[in-house]
């Protein structure tokens, strides 16, 4: 369906995630990747969803309008899993990965991520949050996860698609695939009305 759609387009996917590929290639679209490297600085005043939309349309902003073809549609994507109104970011080190790990033991927390879509003449953008519910972690839990599976590029420190997302979180409000990057849901409807 969303294939025919975009029939002609020049899908650009401005993300180095191999997970946001995977989810994009599992909707069936034809797409090229092409990310642009951008300082992710933002204004500490604006809330997480805030946040999420801003790196997503600065992402966005990084192709020069003489970049975009007619048929050209960039999508990008930010990713923030945030607890108690603070963002937690990617892990510097093991230390910063177990400190976040601890402070989602037990708990819920909230991943949103912000989708831009850009063509020459338009601009795009949406956030989806998720509700993730982690049960009590043990030390024992966190140091097996960190050392095994190095969650040093992924915001919060986890992969919900990895050994914790098996282990340790109990349920979710909202889209799965939103925690692992990328709301395809959403993304498959506005790509449809774009």
């Amino acid at each position: 369906m969303l294939e025919n759609t975009l029939k002609g387009y020049d899908i650009v996917l401005a993300s180095a995630s191999p997970r946001r590929r995977q989810l994009l290639q599992e909707l069936g679209i034809r797409f090229r990747v092409q990310p642009k490297k951008v300082e992710e600085n933002f204004d500490e005043q604006l809330a997480p969803v805030q946040v999420a939309e801003y790196l997503s349309e600065l992402k966005a902003r990084a192709f020069a309008k003489e970049e975009l073809e007619e048929k050209t549609i960039v999508i990008t994507a930010d990713t923030v899993v945030t607890i108690d109104g603070m963002i937690l970011g990617k892990p510097k080190d093991p230390a910063n990965a177990r400190e976040m790990l601890q402070q989602l033991s037990g708990r819920s927390h909230q991943v949103i991520t912000g989708v831009t879509l850009r063509s020459a003449e338009k601009m795009k953008t949406f956030s989806v949050s998720t509700k993730v519910f982690f049960k009590e972690l043990s030390n024992e839990e966190i140091e097996y996860y960190i050392t095994r599976f190095k969650p040093f590029d992924k915001a919060g420190a986890y992969g919900i698609q990895e050994w914790i997302g098996h282990a340790a979180i109990e349920r979710i409000e909202g889209s799965y695939f939103n925690v692992m990057g990328l709301p395809v849901h959403r993304l498959y409807e506005e790509l449809l009305a774009f």
